[in-house]
């Protein structure tokens, strides 16, 4: 017992020896500054070290008590009434002597911050960037960790995404990030080597109406300051992957990409974020707050898509929503939209209505009645009114898997909501006539027999309507497989040859321009058809389609593949 008290006796000792001794340094040694050093001076000696010593970067032996010293350096000489006291007394209290200072008063190592593997980081105060190259008049302040996602000086994943959608985190939350060797070194920089480029052809391929947030940092060549800004960045974003991306414009280079966009030279670089979250047009917002990890990303999570509508499960009635485009609703324990969920509103705003609603557990009556067992859930309802359970019980590992897995939930339920389309058209609204938008789903590759009656007159276009009507909704045996409906092979539409010449053209070299009716039966898939030129009555095409069905009739080879205009 005696000699485990002993133990923590000289523990405690030696760690009082270090935090004693790193306050018995003269601190304008440690930084390598002059008595007289102005406070630029001061701050990027302090920065050059940090960097150099930072136990994140530097693993040789020694470097964390040479860190806590450097912290302490600056904590002294960054404060104008503790550097005046240390020049008059050698102790910045105003008496002689060192004190090892209250941890609850973050005296001793001031800067340094432990709360376990990875969690460890430094901040630069407010006010303290003026002097570097900073906004005149103005201050920024910095905030650094490089401890990775859940760090005490970065960011906090409980609060990054409240778990998520309010279900859990399924499998970790390790977030792919920069690569550290693509660190520069400080001084004049050509190039943001962290960040990729963006030069104007990329960002009218890749940036322009994607439906994806981006955050940009602009900057001209000569600029020194560039590695601050990356290191925040990097922090902010690397969390944020699946969400947001980053890209850098280097306005010394792409003179007039920045003239475009009206980001015109500076003294500093700057921030700027895509962002759609003000409407349908993206736009470019300037980040003008401090710079620090935690400011930052608040603004880049409130410039998130804010497509979804956030609703009252119970009186939500998704028959009274209007609008053609398919519906999909979140339900969660979440108050406000979970970021997931904006980032997709975002990607998919033009071809989904987004809904979002807090439910406090699947056994609220509301949920029960949408057939929904466990959540996070969403709902989903297509355009002709039939409700669809995309996904249950939803589990991510992070946040970018988790994109790339609901998209591909909505990438699905969006080809299902087109088949359906397709088949309400020919079923209740009459047999569709072809366009550029309905070509691929009616007589695209994976059709097997289109059937299309062609028509140049508003009469004959009714008259092959309703018989076509009447044919599709009727069974064919078939000789091969005599279970077989239309359905499952063949789909029906009209085509106006006065406006589409050039589809017929593509069939054959006459262009059946000598018929006012006619009746095509294309297989896209192997490029070949087969035309009926005889009387047209319900009868006739009966009998022409089931001739169709079990190989009775010949069919040529297109000149080439037809296409709408």
């Amino acid at each position: 017992m005696k000699s485990r008290f002993a133990l923590a006796l000289i523990a405690a000792g030696i760690v009082f020896l270090l935090c004693v001794e790193s306050k018995k340094n003269d601190p304008y040694k440690v930084l390598g500054v002059d008595r007289n050093a102005s406070n630029r001076e001061i701050q990027k000696a302090f920065h050059k070290l940090s960097l150099q010593y930072h136990p994140d970067k530097n693993k040789n032996k020694g470097a964390q008590e040479k860190f806590a010293e450097i912290n302490n350096a600056y904590d002294i000489l960054s404060d104008e009434e503790k550097r005046k006291n240390y020049d008059l007394y050698g102790d910045e209290k105003g008496s002689p002597g060192f004190d090892a200072g209250d941890p609850g008063q973050q005296g001793g190592y001031s800067y340094f911050t432990s709360g376990g593997p990875g969690q460890s980081g430094f901040n630069f105060r407010p006010g303290e960037w003026q002097n570097m190259g900073g906004q005149e008049g103005g201050s920024k302040s910095f905030s650094f960790s490089f401890g990775g996602p859940g760090s005490g000086g970065g960011f906090d994943m409980g609060d990054m995404f409240s778990n998520f959608f309010g279900g859990g985190m399924g499998g970790g939350s390790q977030f792919g990030g920069f690569s550290g060797s693509g660190r520069s070194k400080q001084g004049n920089r050509q190039s943001s080597k962290n960040i990729p480029s963006v030069n104007s052809q990329f960002y009218r391929k890749e940036i322009v109406d994607k439906g994806m947030t981006w955050l940009l940092l602009v900057y001209s060549s000569n600029m020194q300051e560039i590695q601050i800004y990356e290191s925040v960045i990097e922090q902010v974003v690397t969390p944020l992957q699946g969400a947001m991306k980053v890209g850098s414009i280097n306005c010394g280079s792409e003179t007039s990409l920045c003239k475009e966009l009206g980001l015109y030279n500076s003294r500093e670089p700057k921030i700027i974020v895509y962002s759609y979250a003000s409407g349908e047009k993206a736009s470019l917002v300037e980040y003008s707050g401090d710079l620090d990890v935690r400011s930052l990303k608040s603004f880049c999570q409130d410039y998130l898509p804010r497509f979804s509508k956030q609703i009252n499960l119970d009186r939500f009635d998704a028959a009274s929503e209007g609008g053609r485009l398919p519906k999909v609703l979140l339900l969660s324990s979440k108050k406000s939209t979970p970021i997931i969920w904006r980032t997709l509103s975002g990607i998919y705003h033009k071809r989904f209505l987004f809904y979002d609603a807090e439910v406090r557990d699947a056994s609220d009556r509301s949920v029960r009645e949408l057939g929904i067992d466990s959540l996070p859930a969403i709902v989903g309802w297509l355009s002709n009114g039939e409700k669809v359970i995309l996904k249950s019980g939803i589990s991510v590992k992070d946040l970018k898997s988790a994109v790339q897995e609901l998209s591909g939930l909505l990438e699905n339920f969006e080809k299902k909501n087109n088949k359906a389309s397709v088949q309400k058209d020919a079923t209740e609204s009459g047999v569709p006539l072809l366009t550029t938008s309905n070509f691929d789903n009616i007589c695209g590759d994976k059709v097997p027999v289109c059937l299309i009656g062609v028509f140049k007159s508003s009469t004959t276009r009714n008259k092959l309507q309703k018989i076509l009507q009447s044919v599709s909704q009727k069974s064919f045996s078939r000789r091969q497989r005599p279970t077989s409906g239309p359905r499952d092979s063949v789909s029906y539409a009209l085509l106006n040859a006065s406006k589409q010449q050039s589809f017929l053209n593509a069939l054959d070299k006459s262009g059946f321009k000598s018929s006012d009716k006619l009746l095509l039966a294309y297989k896209p898939k192997r490029g070949t058809y087969a035309a009926s030129h005889g009387e047209i009555t319900e009868e006739a095409v009966e009998s022409f389609v089931s001739s169709v069905l079990n190989g009775d009739i010949q069919f040529s080879k297109a000149r080439q593949k037809p296409t709408l205009k």
